[in-house]
């Protein structure tokens, strides 16, 4: 059984004309599964791509309707669904299909709402902290008195970065392309002096004179093949290369001779694909590690703009003019 439901939708691919107020189905909970009432999803560069063409959903998620975080109400549970009360406030990433008024998923899925984040705010949590810990913490084994380097710091996983590395005691090091972005991420724990801006696209030596000429261990990297020789020159020794996009495009020459004399490990790490056990065992790590953090104050949701979810343009606009530092929410209410 299903029922109907608004929601954004694309109509095809490509620009602003294909995007929708419309209604779509949403199936029941079935067994160990929960429908979730949304408040907000937040809008990450998957939706733009997704709208574009270029980043379909994967398979069992909505096609047609983006979204892959929200926060919202348990509203209904399936048999041997146990977990969660109904009422019950959530948050969860999703292959798609965050930005319809419900959505059905597995229970393990979910996260509760920290203590003291609103719904709307919770809906900037999952894309970019569940990423984060995933890549720097379980991954790359992010340690306390290590350096890692954050590109495009402002983003909403660039503000989640530095707070998580400050979190378990790291240093962030983060660069931006503006002065004026690199600023507004350093109350969030970014030293002023650890800000680089890169404008040219060069940031190793740079990186070099801040860490005494050793290099970051660890670096985040969501731009892919433009920064990869210069990444390769900005790492320690066993540094741990993490890649989680291609803004900056997803081929081109590697630095294998560097590589090997650094003795470089590269991760390659998304989590949009990921089967439903692995995405269970973030969800079930976000809840014991990552929400006690909230809980006592050392990470918060970064906000750029809370809008109607009937201006998904207006946010898909200014992600693409990439005016915003931290997350852009759309909410139902």
């Amino acid at each position: 059984m299903s029922r109907r439901v608004d929601a954004v939708v694309f109509r095809g691919a490509g620009g602003p004309e294909v995007v929708a107020l419309a209604d779509t189905e949403v199936r029941e909970p079935g067994w160990g599964e929960v429908q979730v009432e949304i408040a907000a999803a937040g809008v990450n560069r998957a939706d733009l791509l997704q709208r574009r063409g270029v980043y379909p959903a994967p398979p069992g998620a909505p096609p047609d309707v983006p979204g892959l975080e929200l926060s919202g109400t348990v509203v209904a549970r399936g048999p041997g669904a146990s977990l969660w009360a109904d009422g019950a406030e959530v948050m969860a990433i999703t292959g798609g299909g965050a930005m319809a008024r419900r959505i059905t998923l597995h229970e393990r899925e979910l996260v509760p709402v920290p203590p003291g984040v609103s719904l709307v705010d919770a809906a900037a949590i999952p894309e970019a902290f569940f990423t984060v810990w995933d890549a720097l913490v379980r991954q790359a084994r992010l340690g306390a008195g290590e350096s890692v380097l954050v590109h495009a710091v402002a983003s909403g996983i660039g503000t989640a970065a530095v707070q998580v590395a400050r979190a378990i005691g790291a240093r962030p090091i983060g660069t931006s392309r503006t002065a004026e972005k690199l600023a507004r991420v350093t109350p969030l724990g970014l030293d002023p002096a650890d800000a680089i801006a890169t404008a040219d696209g060069r940031f190793a030596a740079a990186v070099a004179e801040r860490t005494g000429g050793r290099g970051a261990e660890v670096i985040l990297d969501p731009v892919g093949a433009a920064y990869l020789e210069e990444n390769v020159r900005a790492l320690a020794s066993r540094g741990r290369l993490v890649l989680i996009g291609t803004l900056g495009g997803g081929s081109g020459p590697a630095p294998v001779t560097m590589m090997l004399g650094k003795r470089v490990t590269v991760i390659g790490t998304v989590l949009r694909s990921r089967p439903l056990e692995e995405k269970i065992e973030v969800a079930r790590e976000a809840a014991a590690r990552l929400v006690p953090l909230f809980e006592r104050r050392l990470l918060r949701p970064v906000i750029d703009a809370v809008l109607p979810m009937a201006d998904v343009l207006e946010a898909h606009r200014r992600m693409e003019r990439n005016e915003n530092v931290g997350k852009i929410v759309l909410r139902w209410t």
